[in-house]
This record gives structure tokens, C-alpha cells and sequence, in this order.
């Protein structure tokens, strides 16, 4: 039929352009001129010479003419081996562009330093005009990722300048065509992709400058707002590169705003540049770290390519051109990759040897330790149990058949904290709360005191990340520990893992407390809770719950049990609060008479120090009188032996 053979007009036009392009001038002698010789003409006639099948396969290839199926197709070109043929390198040329086109489609900020050895993969030398007219479409339908698709080019011109100026010199013309042409949307993409060049170090400050000079010149709103956009884009970069010449364009802009000629809506944009210059243009950075690929030093600026000269955009680059020296190239270009991404085969046959030496190692150590035990890290045994307990708890009928299939699977140590968290994240996944979970939690943990420990875990890991639980959920788990708090099933010390002050709660836990207080006060009464409360054997579990360390937090606790309903269970903490200021006060006076005891303990000790300092001294002076009085009566019995013995 006929419109499995239609194909484009445009398909068409190239067709008859290569065919004249490849086929030679006839002259009037009917001999034909060119540059191969005549001996070689036979060569390139038989060469050129293009069979059904092959032109099967080339239609195919090139995504137009009669379907055929795929390995049909790959057949056929497998058949076409001769690389001086035209149907072969035809082939070659459309596998090329659709490679280069799905490289370019598919570079993003995230994947380009992968994209970049692919692309150099790829005979870029022999497909730089598909290279750079395949980024200039992709930038034209997104602009957004225009600074993506300028960090491949910087990359590439690293490497190829030839690409990087071919790239720099059609943006250029496009946007002079776009200009005399009045089309807006064109022109402020191609200045965006200029200005980020400018920013990798591909186009240089002068072409920028003389760009800024067309724009500003002759002032329209368009023009301006196009400029606009032009300096936010690069403003960074050329206040580095040429400072005197950022003063000026802005002076221009500042004279342009004072004339106010322009529309309103283009004069706010103007003020909005200068509060971005003011902020040292951080909304707008020259280099996105991702994209930061290219070292200063190797950047080769294009400073040749200037707005106003005339330049050779090589269109002929676009299209298929029959290369009668196609294989001497493809080994060139093969020698350039091997230079840019290094020698492929050796590495591999390096990280071959290396990994052949590992497993060999490995192997010695398995053999030395001795049989290898394999660890199962995917868990799949327990999604299993948690499967098994799910399914055993909806099929069946009352809570003794729950109880007894819950036991026969915990046949093994261990799964016994999985069976109460799996019994807990069921009850909590029902719309209201059933009672028949409490009942089996009670029955386990009076078979088995193993519970009582395990339940004693998962209250206080309930606790701990109630804040992530919805409010229904909330109240579930709240009335299932309830129902089992209430019979006695597990120890009441539970209850000491919840501090009850403006610190330490949150809204989903004062939420919790409130239900859970509220279940039990309706399962055991009022009265019952609150001696359960006063207990003095769990004194210390509800020593948290009802503080008396701080008023404040003491303050707290009355007033939330009050707004629950549950003011009786404070009366404790009442009459501790009123009788808070008499003990206080009781206190203090006992510090200030234990102080006055000291200060009394104090006195009598020097007091007794001074009595016996004065008995010591009138002890001394008692006895220095008495050798005083001895020795005058020596003197006077001396003087009195004296006289007798003058008298006799």
C-alpha cells in the first residue's frame, strides 16, 4: 500500500542532496571530474552501488518506509559488513545520531559525569554537527537545563575545541536571525545558553559585552527585559571577568530607568536587577556544584567568535556524507578515546586479574575455616511469622483459639516479642477497640510469665513513639494495655516509664494517659484506681505520675487530672500542695534552731575556754604568792639565826 512507503518531504530533500553531493559532475565528453583518479572510479562506482535489501535496511534504520521486524532488521544489517560501502557507513551514521540525540535527552545535573564518557565513546569528530545541533534543540525545548546541556560543551571543549567554537558561532547566528526577526522567546534562550557559557569559560567577556551593547543601545521593553534576564544569568561571572565594564552596562541600565520611556512592568525589572546586584547575585550562582567540572586552568575561551563578524556554521556537518577513508578514521578516533578515557581493555584485564587473586583467597580462608555459613539478612522468616500471626488472628473465632494458635507458632525461643508487637500493631489497625485482644494478652500472660516481660517492653516502646501514631491508633493501644492493667495480668511498675510534667509529655502522650486512665477508671471504678494509686507497694511506680518533688510539676498533674474527669486521684497531691508552705516553713525553722544550737555550741565552748584560761591564771599567781611567802620566811628565819648568832 501507499502510505506504508510515504516518508517526509524533508527525508526526501536530504536523500536528493546527498545523492548530489555524492555523485560526480558530469561533463559534456561524458568523462566525470573530481578528485579520485581514474583508475579508482571503478572502485567508488562499485562501492556507491545500493542493492533492495540494503536499502531496506537503511530506511529501516532510519526510522521511515516498510516495517520490519527487529531481528529481521539486525540480520540484515549484519549481512552489510563491507565498511567501504555507502549502505554500511549510512548505517553507521544513523546509529550515531540516535546515540548522540539519547545521550543528550537523557543528561541531567544528577547522571552527567556518567553521560560524558558515553558521549566521548561516541565518533563525536565525525558527528559534532549532530552533537551540537542535538543540544541546541534539547536546550531550546527545556531552558531550564541550560546550564546542563553548557557544562557538556565546556567538558567537551576541554578536549575538542573545533566543537565548542562550531556550538558558539550557531548560537550566535541563531540569535542574529532571531533578532532581525523580532522573536522574543528565541532570543532570550539563545542569551541564556551564551550567558552560560560564559559562565563554564566557553564564550568569552567580549562577546557578552557586545551583546549587552545591541540589547541596550537602542532601548525597547523587549530588548531590555531581555538584557535583564541576560545579566541575572552571567552577572556573577562578568563582575569577576570585566568590573568596569559591569559598571557601565549598569549605568546604562540606570539611565534607562531615569528616562522612563520604557513600560512600568520593565522598569520594576530593571530595580529588581540592581536589588540582585546588591545581594552579590546569590539567587543566581555561576556554577551549580554538580556542574563544576572543569578546572579553571583547562578552560579555552572562544574569544574569536564575536557577535558581529561572519561565521561558517558548517551545516553541511548535519547530514550523511559518504567517507571513502572511513576505517583509517575510525581508528584515529579510536587512538583520541584511548587518550581521553584511557585504555579500557588493560583495566579490565587488570580488575580481571585482581578479582581472580580475590577469589582465590577467598577461597584458601573457606577452605581454613571450613564450611561457609550463610546468614539470611532479608528477614524473610519473620515476615513470614508475622503473616501466620495476622492470618491467625482474623480466622479465628473467639479469643481460647487466637491463644492456642499464637503458642503452637512460638515453637522456637525469641518470637515471643514479636507475637505481643504483631498482637498490638493488629489491635491498633481495627476501627474501634475490640476486647478480644486484651483477653488474649491477659490469657498469655498468665500461661506464660515470659510475657509479662515482653508486654512490660512493648509498653515502654509505645510510650516512647506514641507521637508517631494517629489518634485512633492511639486510643487502641491505650485500651489494650488498659484491659490487661485492670485484671492483674502485668506487674503495675509499668507505670513508672511515664513522667507526667509540662517537660516531658507531648500532646499524643497526654492523649495516651488520658485514655488510658479513663478505661481503667470505668473497668475498676474510681475508688479501686485511686487505692490501686496510694498503694505503698507501687509507690514508686506512680511516684512520676503524681510528683510532689516540684509545686509546679505537682500543679500540673491536679489540673490534668481535673480536665480529664479524675480529680479524686489527686487528693494525695492536694493536701501535699496545702500543706506545702507549713512544711516549708517548719523547715526553715529547724535550719535557723539548728543554726541557733550551733551558734549557743559555739558560745559555751569559749566561754568554758575563757574560765579555764582565768583558773590557770589564778592558779599561777596563787602559787608564784606562795613562793613569794616561803622565801620571806627563809629571809626571816635566815635573819633571825642571824641574830641569835650575833647575840651569842
Amino acid at each position: 500500500p501507499r502510505w506504508m512507503a510515504r516518508t517526509s518531504t524533508k527525508r526526501t530533500r536530504e536523500e536528493a542532496g546527498e545523492a548530489e553531493a555524492a555523485s560526480p559532475k558530469k561533463q559534456k565528453g561524458g568523462d566525470s571530474s573530481g578528485d579520485v583518479k581514474a583508475p579508482a572510479k571503478d572502485d567508488m562506482k562499485k562501492s556507491q552501488k545500493i542493492t533492495k535489501e540494503e536499502e531496506k535496511a537503511i530506511a529501516a534504520a532510519r526510522g521511515g518506509g516498510v516495517y520490519i521486524p527487529p531481528f529481521k532488521l539486525k540480520r540484515m544489517q549484519q549481512q552489510i559488513t563491507d565498511q567501504k560501502t555507502r549502505a554500511f557507513q549510512r548505517i553507521a551514521w544513523d546509529a550515531l545520531r540516535k546515540s548522540i540525540n539519547g545521550l543528550i535527552n537523557k543528561v541531567n545535573t544528577s547522571n552527567i559525569k556518567m553521560i560524558v564518557p558515553e558521549l566521548f565513546n561516541e565518533n563525536i569528530v565525525r558527528g559534532r554537527g549532530l552533537l551540537v545541533r542535538a543540544s541546541m534543540k534539547a536546550q531550546m525545548a527545556s531552558p531550564n537545563f541550560t546550564h546542563v546541556y553548557a557544562a557538556l560543551i565546556a567538558v567537551v571543549n576541554t578536549k575538542m575545541p573545533e566543537i565548542g567554537e562550531l556550538c558558539l558561532k550557531r548560537i550566535v547566528m541563531q540569535f542574529r536571525r532571531a533578532y532581525r526577526r523580532n522573536d522574543k522567546l528565541s532570543c532570550i534562550a539563545c542569551v541564556k545558553f551564551i550567558a552560560h557559557l560564559f559562565n563554564q569559560g566557553v564564550a568569552h567577556e567580549l562577546l557578552v559585552l557586545e551583546l549587552l551593547h545591541l540589547l541596550l543601545e537602542r532601548p525597547t521593553d523587549d530588548s531590555v527585559e531581555v538584557a535583564v534576564d541576560f545579566v541575572k544569568e552571567c552577572g556573577k561571572a562578568l563582575r569577576d571577568a570585566s568590573a568596569k565594564g559591569m559598571h557601565v552596562i549598569f549605568e546604562r541600565f540606570r539611565t534607562i530607568l531615569h528616562e522612563g520611556e520604557i513600560d512600568k512592568r520593565v522598569q520594576y525589572m530593571i530595580e529588581g536587577l540592581f536589588a540582585v546586584r546588591k545581594t552579590n547575585f546569590q539567587d543566581y550562582p555561576q556554577k551549580v556544584e554538580e556542574l563544576d567540572l572543569v578546572p579553571d586552568d583547562d578552560q579555552i575561551p572562544h574569544d574569536n567568535v564575536t557577535l558581529s563578524g561572519k561565521h561558517d556554521v558548517q551545516r553541511t556537518l548535519d547530514i550523511f556524507q559518504y567517507d571513502p577513508n572511513y576505517g583509517e578514521n575510525e581508528k584515529q578516533y579510536d587512538e583520541i578515546r584511548k587518550e581521553i578515557l584511557g585504555d579500557s581493555d588493560d583495566e579490565d584485564e587488570d580488575e580481571d586479574e585482581d578479582d581472580e587473586a580475590e577469589e582465590g583467597q577467598e577461597a584458601v580462608m573457606n577452605q581454613e575455616d571450613g564450611p561457609m555459613q550463610i546468614t539470611d539478612m532479608t528477614e524473610a522468616q519473620m515476615i513470614n511469622l508475622r503473616r501466620k500471626i495476622y492470618l491467625a488472628i482474623m480466622s479465628s473465632l473467639s479469643f481460647e483459639e487466637i491463644v492456642h494458635k499464637l503458642l503452637k507458632m512460638c515453637h522456637q525461643p525469641g518470637l515471643e516479642g514479636e507475637l505481643c508487637n504483631m498482637l498490638i500493631e493488629c489491635c491498633s489497625q481495627e476501627r474501634t477497640y475490640i476486647k478480644t485482644y486484651g483477653e488474649v494478652g491477659q490469657r498469655l500472660c498468665r500461661l506464660q510469665d515470659e510475657f509479662i516481660e515482653f508486654f512490660d517492653e512493648s509498653f515502654a516502646h509505645q510510650y516512647a513513639t506514641i507521637h508517631r501514631y494517629e489518634t485512633n491508633k492511639l486510643r487502641n493501644i491505650a485500651k489494650f494495655f488498659a484491659h490487661i492493667l485492670h485484671l492483674d495480668a502485668f506487674d503495675w511498675n509499668v507505670m513508672s516509664y511515664i513522667h507526667l510534667n509540662e517537660v516531658d509529655t507531648t500532646s499524643s502522650s497526654r492523649i495516651f494517659i488520658k485514655i488510658l486512665f479513663q478505661e481503667l477508671s470505668e473497668l475498676m471504678g474510681l475508688q479501686k484506681l485511686k487505692a490501686r494509686c496510694e498503694d505503698p507497694l507501687y509507690a514508686d511506680a506512680f511516684k512520676n505520675l503524681f510528683p510532689t518533688d516540684n509545686p509546679k510539676n505537682t500543679r500540673f498533674a491536679i489540673n490534668f487530672f481535673t480536665s480529664i474527669g479524675l480529680g479524686g486521684l489527686t487528693d494525695g497531691l492536694r493536701h501535699h500542695l496545702k500543706n506545702l508552705p507549713k512544711r516549708i516553713m517548719l523547715q526553715q525553722q529547724q535550719i535557723e534552731s539548728d543554726s541557733d544550737s550551733d551558734s549557743d555550741s559555739d558560745s559555751s565552748d569559749d566561754s568554758s575556754d575563757s574560765d579555764s584560761d582565768s583558773d590557770s591564771d589564778s592558779d599561777s599567781d596563787s602559787s608564784s604568792d606562795d613562793s613569794s611567802d616561803s622565801s620571806d620566811s627563809d629571809d626571816s628565819d635566815s635573819s633571825s639565826s642571824s641574830s641569835g648568832s650575833d647575840s651569842d
